[in-house]
């Protein structure tokens, strides 16, 4: 009988991550989720920067790394060395998948480029995330997620109108990249299965964000206009906004379909509000924006936010409360459906964190372990996968390859 990691989708791929920080460690953890047999192969000296970041440090130790790292085999290998470049190139052979996000031609003058791990394993999938991609003017520059994220466009249209650009509370360039490059490796192993052939599935961080910006390219070169910031709203889409409540919390409700916006006139005792010239259809709502949003939050700041949000959602009218953290560890939904998820970390004993996403009938991904510590799986990796001896593993670390 199969036993549990066997039964998982991706179980029978292999992973080699040589990416670090966000972008391509987000994809590996996507690949790794859903069973792929991730082997993380990190500096022998400090390893990947994100076993040290995160605001928040209990015992001095990363609340980041745990999840990005999740599921993940961790192995030590100094890249910059020919013996590590040659431990890269006999672990080439055994697998199905590399994932990288070095800026373009460092595995080229590493002797790890496409075109000789192909040589190796013609049937490797090579997953490239970087800031702008493997060519073009801008491939050479250094580019993090935050530049994607302003070349891409979304930061121009967020925050306030009245004040510069502002950003999501989130890596949201670095983990759009790691989505997509994910994606594209899954594509390019179904295609592999008609093909028979890898090929390199190429990333970058400022279309992963452009691909997200909706109609914005034909709204500028069509009719005109320039989206702007907004603040909590979208230009001439009314009801959608952030609503007060009499006990300080915050209401979003989107109301903004004609059939919607009459339930929710109807339960603010309002009805004569969805045949007003003003309110009656999209256009007029959206025209009205200001004057509609202020008769509401007049509305929901009579009430508290729970009878507020019961008598919405019996009315059919989409409406939630804006959540902290804390709020979600506390919601009977999230439990029943298990979005969040307890591992046991070695030293800091029960740890949360966002369960698998998306959900499978029949073959769902599944949370096995927090992220590993620096070397952990070396034994694994280069006695077992590799055949090398006790010796020849501590000759290696005694010259930093390992």
């Amino acid at each position: 009988m199969a036993s549990d990691e066997e039964r998982l989708p991706l179980a029978d791929v292999r992973v080699l991550e040589l990416g670090q920080l966000l972008a391509g460690p987000f994809c590996g953890q996507l690949l790794a989720d859903f069973g792929a047999e991730l082997i993380k192969l990190e500096d022998p000296r400090a390893g990947d920067p994100m076993r040290v970041w995160g605001r928040e440090k209990p015992h001095g130790l990363s609340l980041w790394w745990p999840i990005i790292a999740r599921n993940k085999k961790s192995a030590t290998c100094n890249l910059r060395t020919p013996e590590g470049q040659d431990l890269v190139r006999r672990l080439v052979a055994t697998a199905d998948v590399l994932v990288e996000n070095f800026r373009p031609g460092t595995l080229e003058r590493w002797g790890l480029g496409p075109e000789e791990l192909f040589a190796i394993n013609p049937r490797l999938i090579v997953t490239r995330v970087t800031g702008f991609g493997q060519d073009g003017p801008y491939a050479p520059r250094a580019g993090f997620g935050s530049i994607g994220e302003a070349m891409g466009g979304i930061r121009y249209v967020t925050g306030e109108p009245d004040r510069p650009p502002s950003r999501a509370g989130v890596s949201l360039g670095d983990s759009l990249a790691g989505t997509f490059a994910a994606l594209g490796t899954l594509i390019a192993l179904h295609a592999r299965e008609r093909t028979g052939r890898g090929q390199v599935v190429d990333a970058a961080i400022y279309e992963a964000v452009l691909a997200f910006m909706e109609s914005l390219l034909p709204e500028w070169e069509l009719a005109g206009y320039q989206r702007e910031r907004t603040g909590s709203v979208l230009p001439n889409v009314a009801p959608s906004n952030i609503y007060p409540t009499r006990d300080g919390e915050l209401v979003l409700i989107a109301a903004n379909q004609d059939s919607v916006f009459r339930r929710l006139a109807t339960a603010m005792d309002q009805p004569a509000l969805a045949d007003d010239a003003r309110f009656a259809t999209h256009s007029a709502r959206g025209a009205h924006m200001a004057e509609l949003d202020a008769l509401i939050a007049d509305w929901t700041a009579t009430k508290d936010a729970h009878a507020l949000l019961s008598l919405l959602h019996d009315s059919g009218v989409p409406a939630g409360r804006i959540y902290r953290a804390r709020d979600m560890f506390v919601d009977p939904h999230f439990a029943a459906r298990e979005a969040i998820v307890r591992l046991v970390h070695p030293e800091l004993g029960s740890f949360p964190m966002q369960n698998v996403v998306p959900r499978l009938s029949a073959t769902p991904g599944r949370l096995r372990h927090v992220g590993p510590k620096l070397g952990e799986h070396n034994d694994y990796v280069y006695r077992e996968l590799l055949g090398l001896s006790r010796k020849e593993l501590e000759e290696l670390a005694s010259r930093g390859v390992v």
